[in-house]
């Protein structure tokens, strides 16, 4: 049964329910039965819902079809106005308006469920008439505690919250999961393959807010001849595919891949399936999640248009606080088992992650928002244990050691008014030569493999000083330390890592700014003692506890303490010289900035979930730095190897006095020095900086 069978079947099964519900909702909105200060509240959040069910009426009997583009934007933006052009200071769903205007407690609560129903676009645009039925009941419920009473107490409505989010694990959460591993459930899959891609009319289908940014790359992108559109699209899908083989993998086992990416690629996308279809993967291409039930942090894992408000997905980052408790772990993780298990040829057959990120938006950094939940110690506990427990449970059916990924980056048009120069200077640096960066690459891990420990220096007022413990050649004819990166799963070409010692690794790595998963980080310092972060800070709030609860959220991920996963040295001076050209430095994503400098990544290694895959060189050589102190924990106790977290961290070239290679006996082998290679070999590397000072002379 495919997608839309199975939707018009779940639809004909909840019809009189879903009737009862909208009619409630309509009587509601011309009511006045709850206590005088929750009645804007409850009439705007109705209104929402009945504008919801307008929306997944028209898409119903076809009217929608027939709108123009004007209505069809109008509605988009209605849809998403009330988070648009600072309303969002002065709407429910911010937790800081609620809690002023309701109450704390009750204003979270509150807030927390406009949050929810905000989740109800996507599926008014899926015509998924249970899931809004479910939307619909929970908030009549929570009305009705309200209703021709005084005030209920804030524990009522939380207990609501948690059986909705409990009860329900087995509709969001499992369908959810099915989602990414069943080809046959993707919504957006159908539209990018048979819609018509030269109008932006197939933009609004999908039900992601939809701004100049999407709207300005699919323009971009029909103003591309079809051999470009093309060449993006290989170099996508090749380094999926490559990746299988350097790390002597069975593509041929697998049977689909997730295409994860944003709204206004469809035209590379659509090329990129048909790629992958050759290769014998159909597409799973599933939403980013919204609903409290299935969203992780105020990260977008899966297909999305823009942010509304950057702010509001932060400030509802974690709003499980307000009911989580270990029954509620027990729960989820009873439901992964079991869809899982019903589940497990489609899961064996999954491939992997096939990313297609963006970048150009204007850094984010959040404001300090009082009312927005927090977990408490206890419940950071218990989100750590679900990670971990969910991992291990992910990883018995879709097995690490089988499963590759590939990530790939664009720009958007608020990059700037050289918008179309960055873009075409991008697809140069993404299809770079991969064999002169094999060839140059080789000659750095030949420095490196005599080393005992790599140290890196800061310059000016960077206050890097840090030592990098590496592992020790049992063979060096046979054996080597670091992985020579060919643009495979990480594109572009350029960088050479390894999984450091822990033991032994040393000092301070400091970073004057930073982006790290959609925020920013300014004067980022980390101190690392037996390779772990033993202190930290950074200057984005004006007060220290704030600064470092910034990072123990989104850096450490909860986590007291965390390895060095990472060490790499990025040798992608094209990237990096393009950036400094166009001013770009802050807004170019680690998956490119990572190739610019060396990087340090704290968490887990890259090798988690496959240590034990032989992987070699293109030399020959076979890379034994895949595990450190902590993941070889694995072999007794996984729960105590991984951190589900791997986040890169890179010192930019103008901020770098000396990177240099110690020998046993003391030798220094000096690889950078002011910014510049100086390894004989590697000097190919300094034109691009090189042929900048010519070009200001």
């Amino acid at each position: 049964m495919n997608r839309k069978e199975k939707s018009d079947q779940r639809n004909k099964q909840c019809g009189e329910r879903h009737a009862l519900a909208v009619n409630r909702l309509r009587e509601m909105a011309a009511e006045e039965t709850v206590p005088q200060k929750y009645q804007i509240y409850f009439q705007d959040v109705t209104i929402f819902l009945l504008e919801l069910e307008n929306v997944r009426r028209k898409i119903e009997d076809g009217s929608w079809e027939r709108y123009s583009l004007k209505q069809k934007q109008s509605l988009n933006e209605i849809l998403y106005s009330g988070l648009l052009y600072g309303r969002y200071k002065t709407n429910f769903a911010n937790p800081a308006y609620a809690a002023e205007q309701l109450g704390l407690e009750m204003g979270r609560l509150l807030s927390l469920l406009c949050a929810e129903m905000r989740s109800g676009i996507a599926y008014a645009f899926e015509n998924r008439m249970d899931y809004l039925t479910i939307l619909y009941e929970l908030f009549i419920e929570v009305y009705n505690c309200f209703e021709n009473t005084q005030e209920p107490e804030p524990k009522t409505v939380r207990e609501i919250l948690y059986w909705y989010a409990s009860d329900y694990c087995d509709v969001f959460l499992a369908e959810r999961i099915e989602e990414q591993i069943n080809p046959e459930c993707s919504f957006a899959a159908e539209i990018i393959e048979n819609a018509d891609l030269e109008t932006d009319d197939y933009l609004y289908r999908f039900g992601e807010y939809v701004s100049e940014n999407e709207l300005g790359t699919a323009h971009y992108l029909r103003t591309l001849p079809e051999e470009t559109l093309k060449k993006m699209a290989d170099v996508y899908t090749e380094g999926y595919r490559i990746g299988f083989i350097n790390t002597g993998k069975d593509l041929s086992a697998k049977s689909t891949v997730n295409i994860r990416y944003t709204l206004g690629f469809e035209k590379v996308v659509r090329l990129a399936v048909d790629n992958f279809r050759k290769m014998g993967l159909k597409p799973v291409i599933y939403r980013a999640a919204s609903s409290v039930i299935t969203k992780r942090d105020q990260y977008r894992i899966g297909y999305h248009g823009a942010s509304a408000c950057r702010q509001y997905e932060y400030d509802h980052r974690q709003d499980q606080a307000l009911f989580l408790d270990k029954r509620y772990i027990e729960r989820r993780l009873e439901v992964m088992k079991t869809v899982y298990e019903k589940n497990k040829e489609l899961a064996a057959g999954f491939a992997g992650p096939a990313c297609m990120e963006t970048f150009g938006e204007k850094p984010f950094s959040p404001e300090k928002n009082e009312a927005a939940p927090v977990y408490s110690d206890a419940q950071r506990r218990l989100v750590l244990e679900y990670d971990s427990r969910s991992g291990r449970l992910t990883n018995q059916y879709i097995r690490g050691e089988e499963r590759s990924f590939t990530i790939i980056a664009w720009p958007v048009p608020e990059i700037g008014e050289n918008y179309p120069e960055i873009f075409n200077e991008v697809i140069r640096i993404n299809t770079l030569d991969a064999e002169l960066y094999t060839k140059v690459q080789q000659t750095l891990i030949d420095a490196l493999d005599q080393g005992d420990y790599v140290h890196v220096l800061g310059k000016g007022n960077n206050q890097t000083d840090i030592r990098v413990k590496l592992r020790k050649l049992n063979d060096p004819e046979k054996e080597t330390l670091f992985e020579n990166c060919v643009a495979d799963v990480n594109i572009p070409v350029g960088e050479v890592f390894t999984t450091p010692c822990l033991e032994g690794t040393e000092g301070v790595l400091h970073v004057s700014s930073v982006y790290l998963e959609g925020l920013w980080f300014r004067d980022l310092k980390l101190t690392f003692k037996e390779g772990r972060i033993a202190d930290y800070m950074c200057a984005d709030f004006d007060e220290k506890e704030e600064n470092r609860k910034y990072i123990y959220d989104n850096v450490l991920k909860n986590h007291e303490t965390l390895p060095l996963g990472e060490f790499a040295i990025g040798t992608n001076t094209t990237a990096y010289m393009a950036a400094k050209k166009y001013g770009i430095e802050d807004k170019m994503p680690i998956l490119i900035a990572e190739k610019t400098g060396p990087h340090f990544a704290v968490g887990d290694t890259c090798y988690s979930w496959s240590e034990d895959i032989r992987v070699y060189n293109p030399n020959g050589k076979e890379i034994i730095a895949k595990d450190n102190s902590v993941s070889i924990l694995r072999k007794e106790d996984a729960s105590k190897a991984y951190f589900n977290c791997h986040t890169d961290i890179t010192l930019p070239y103008d901020e770098l006095e000396e990177i240099s290679v110690v020998t046993k006996e003391g030798k220094a082998i000096i690889l950078l020095k002011d910014g510049r290679f100086v390894l004989t070999g590697t000097e190919v590397l300094n034109e691009p900086l090189e042929e900048d000072i010519k070009c200001q002379k």
